[in-house]
């Protein structure tokens, strides 16, 4: 039995913490997945410049609520998930997730929390698992799962690389030079029919 394991942010909708730059007028927060490999590092350092500036939940949330799928995102895992089991597997935050998961059609999410302060200040995280999309894929594998990943960042890698097939979609150039061996995708028909390909 199949199932596929879609990154979030930046496959299905824009990256949260861009938008939060953006609106939040930070230029640092730009940062991501896409630049640094090591979660933790850039997490721990999101939440320096936050404390910085004095922000907290709140002020991310309102951002979130105004973000919506990519073009045609929605219509792709609908379809995609007409043909088969999908879950997002993702290193964002259950306090962020909700309004995006609700735009998406309420599809099933594994991602991780967030430790809040009474004043709403973001005091810490906390992962779910270590290496939690490597560990996701693994676990559904030993249930019986044959696995198809997608994302298009350094921590979507060893998921992408641990299912019988993986691609990466809307990455960066540095990233596909980095791995000649996976394809790489820009267009959700193109993913689609790859995935569909994996299914047969």
């Amino acid at each position: 039995m199949d199932i596929v394991c879609l990154d979030l942010e930046g496959v299905l909708v824009p990256e949260i913490w861009i938008a939060f730059s953006e609106a939040s007028k930070i230029p640092e927060l730009t940062r991501t997945t896409r630049d640094e490999p090591d979660y933790d590092k850039l997490m721990n350092w999101r939440l320096g410049i936050l404390k910085e500036h004095g922000l907290g939940l709140k002020e991310i949330q309102r951002t979130i609520e105004k973000i919506e799928p990519l073009p045609g995102a929605r219509e792709f895992l609908d379809e995609l998930r007409s043909l088969t089991q999908v879950v997002i597997i993702s290193d964002t935050f259950s306090q962020f997730a909700g309004p995006l998961m609700k735009k998406l059609g309420w599809p099933t999410i594994f991602c991780n929390s967030l430790e809040v302060a009474d004043d709403g200040c973001i005091a810490g995280f906390t992962m779910r698992v270590e290496n939690s999309k490597y560990a996701t894929v693994k676990a559904l594998q030993s249930i019986g799962f044959e696995t198809i990943a997608s994302g298009d960042s350094f921590n979507d890698l060893a998921m992408i690389e641990a299912s019988k097939a993986g691609f990466l979609f809307r990455s960066t150039d540095a990233i596909k030079a980095a791995h000649p061996e996976l394809q790489a995708f820009e267009e959700y028909d193109e993913l689609l029919a790859a995935i569909k390909e994996a299914l047969d």
